[in-house]
């Protein structure tokens, strides 16, 4: 079996049209990934599709299936604790749909392992606006949502809600899981905000979101919503808050 230090972390819910397809273009690169899927417990036989393609991958591909949609970040704070338990050097965050593109896993992975980065955050906005097959203004939404988020937070990242990323161990193991308060979309900008605060080098790499040709979109204004009024609550919050600091002695 092909050991690897990394693991791709997919959160699913209904996503049978697209999980076969991602979890075998994956497989195929150069770099050996392993892929644990979380599923919350999809009414159209996502995990059953998984369990399938297990006999091809068994030591490669695993599963958590769950009771029922909990949330996105408790999906991702379940499967980091799983990747720690299990020895991972390398954790990346990485949707289902084709959204975000296989093909730029190594880049990431090249940024921490080659460029010193802590942390890699598949970028939209970094270079220009990068999205396609986007309604222009859920564009828009995006966008500005991001550019609100780094005002009111003052981080220096352009695509502060992304959902494309990869960690370090060190930063899953520093920032303290269980302080994670925000469950939908808003958990992306908490993980990047509380990351900068402990001191983490964090690198933007620039990629081509492609919008799901497959599948229904989870996203919606209520998102967004929750996301616009927790940063506020995340910055006023950090003002009282002392954040664990980044030690030298973990750098890699």
């Amino acid at each position: 079996m092909p050991q690897s230090d990394s693991l791709i972390i997919i959160p699913t819910y209904n996503e049978k049209e697209n999980i076969e397809s991602i979890i075998r273009e994956i497989f195929k690169l150069e770099k050996a990934f392993h892929i644990l899927v979380i599923d919350d417990h999809s009414p159209d036989g996502t995990a059953s599709i998984v369990k399938r393609l297990q006999t091809n991958f068994p030591e490669q591909l695993f599963l958590l299936e769950r009771s029922g949609k909990l949330g996105l970040g408790t999906a991702y704070i379940a499967g980091f604790k799983w990747a720690l338990k299990h020895q991972y050097e390398y954790i990346f965050e990485m949707d289902a749909d084709f959204s975000h593109n296989p093909k730029d896993l190594p880049r990431l992975y090249a940024a921490c392992t080659k460029e010193d980065a802590d942390m890699a955050i598949g970028s939209r906005y970094v270079s220009g606006v990068n999205v396609v097959n986007w309604p222009m203004g859920r564009v828009l939404m995006s966008y500005f949502a991001s550019k609100y988020v780094q005002f009111i937070t003052g981080i220096p990242i352009h695509d502060t809600t992304a959902g494309f990323v990869c960690y370090h161990r060190n930063v899953l193991e520093t920032i303290g899981l269980e302080n994670i308060r925000f469950k939908g979309y808003a958990f992306q900008i908490e993980m990047k905000f509380t990351a900068y605060k402990c001191g983490f080098r964090i690198k933007e790499v620039p990629v081509i979101f492609i919008n799901r040709e497959q599948g229904t979109s989870k996203m919606n204004s209520s998102i967004f919503g929750e996301a616009i009024m927790g940063v506020i609550r995340l910055r006023i919050n950090s003002w009282f808050k002392k954040y664990p600091q980044k030690h030298e002695k973990d750098a890699h």
